[in-house]
């Protein structure tokens, strides 16, 4: 063996070329963490504190519910800043301190008793958990990845309802333990935020595969010789080096803002669903049983978005504009059949469901037509910027 080639870092490992084993997988498992668990717990479990807290503070549901308009308008302020800094930055500085700032402001409202302190935490956990929802499954997995990315980002977003539907029954029980249940479901919120995910981002986030002296998850697959298989690791890096426009081009460019302009259109569907419940009950006269079943109709349309996640994601993979197709084309139907049908209840939860899938764009479609416009070269700091949208 020549000296250069004795000098060369290790080769790809063997689970690359014969589809075993690869490090991927736990980056996909960090990635589930973070939608599952802080995600989760600051957004998807926020509505079952409204009541309870309102009425201890003895203010009106709509002040403090003030705090998580607060909180949004922190997401939109910290993306293009988050998105300039994942791109530069080790990702596991950068998510741990979002994880940690997320754990402290749940752990920071089972400590408040004004409302300024509730709003603070509000900010806090805003600035956190825009990185984490927006930015880090796409960031790794493009990072990671070069096949199955669609499939991949959308079984870790699935996991952003999935999460609420378990911790939500959990977080009620806590809350109706007593007077102040809501001070223990915060605070176990928070701990179990820090104790489940930091050790992933800590000790398994890694921001590319070279790092670890890896190709890209199916990267091997698409070497044409058994030389390109063994080629050093400064070659997997290589082989793995993202392709694509930078954030400034890419702003200069129609497609760009073609994409904010889908990007807003689409989020503007999520406040529909947060009507599908008074949709039902505005039946209470005429059809008592569809306002009976106002629960179920949004339960409907939150598993149509927890499985249109995954579906979205593996018809991404196979083509970008038949995702968007799909997604748009459910969408539609579920508005039409809840629109004109709406008194016969299978009907109405079939239309929520469908509807759910459209909802499912926002966190999946959105990042995967990022993807294929503009490339991964610059993907976190242009993904950013369509997101504020």
């Amino acid at each position: 063996m020549s000296e250069k080639n004795t000098a060369a870092p290790a080769a790809p490992t063997s689970a690359q070329r014969s589809g075993g084993f690869h490090y991927a997988y736990l980056i996909v498992l960090s990635c589930i963490a973070i939608t599952c668990l802080p995600c989760a717990l600051v957004l998807s479990c926020a509505g079952i504190f409204f009541t309870p807290v309102s009425e201890w503070l003895g203010v009106a549901r709509a002040q403090f519910t003030l705090y998580f308009s607060i909180l949004n308008v922190a997401m939109m302020l910290t993306l293009p800043v988050a998105g300039r800094l994942m791109g530069k930055a080790d990702l596991r500085v950068v998510l741990s301190a979002c994880v940690c700032l997320c754990g402290a402001g749940l752990l920071g409202m089972g400590r408040s008793s004004a409302l300024w302190q509730f709003y603070v935490c509000g900010a806090v956990m805003g600035v956190g958990v825009a990185p984490l929802i927006y930015l880090a499954v796409p960031t790794l997995v493009n990072a990671w990845c070069v096949k199955r990315v669609g499939f991949f980002v959308g079984l870790c977003m699935a996991f952003t309802g999935i999460g609420g539907v378990i911790f939500n029954p959990i977080g009620t029980s806590l809350i109706q333990s007593g007077a102040e249940g809501w001070r223990t479901a915060y605070t176990v919120f928070g701990i179990v935020t820090l104790v489940g995910t930091l050790p992933f981002t800590l000790l398994v986030v890694r921001s590319k595969p070279a790092d670890k002296g890896l190709l890209p998850y199916g990267a091997s697959a698409n070497a044409n010789t058994g030389e390109k298989n063994t080629a050093s690791a400064g070659s997997a890096t290589q082989a793995g080096a993202a392709k694509g426009v930078s954030a400034a081009d890419a702003m200069g460019m129609p497609a760009f803002w073609a994409l904010v302009a889908f990007c807003g259109v689409i989020t503007l569907n999520q406040t529909i669903y947060q009507f599908l419940p008074s949709y039902a009950l505005s039946f209470a006269k005429s059809a008592p049983q569809i306002a009976a079943a106002s629960g179920v109709v949004a339960s409907a349309a939150m598993a149509g978005q927890a499985v249109g996640k995954v579906v979205l994601g593996v018809v991404n993979d196979r083509s970008v504009r038949a995702g968007v197709l799909v997604g748009i084309g459910c969408g539609v139907a579920g508005v039409l059949v809840m629109w004109f049908l709406p008194t016969a209840l299978v009907l109405l939860l079939v239309g929520a469901f469908l509807f759910g899938v459209v909802y499912a764009q926002t966190t999946v479609q959105t990042p995967l037509l990022v993807r294929a416009a503009f490339g991964s070269a610059d993907y976190p700091a242009i993904y950013s910027r369509v997101s504020m949208a």
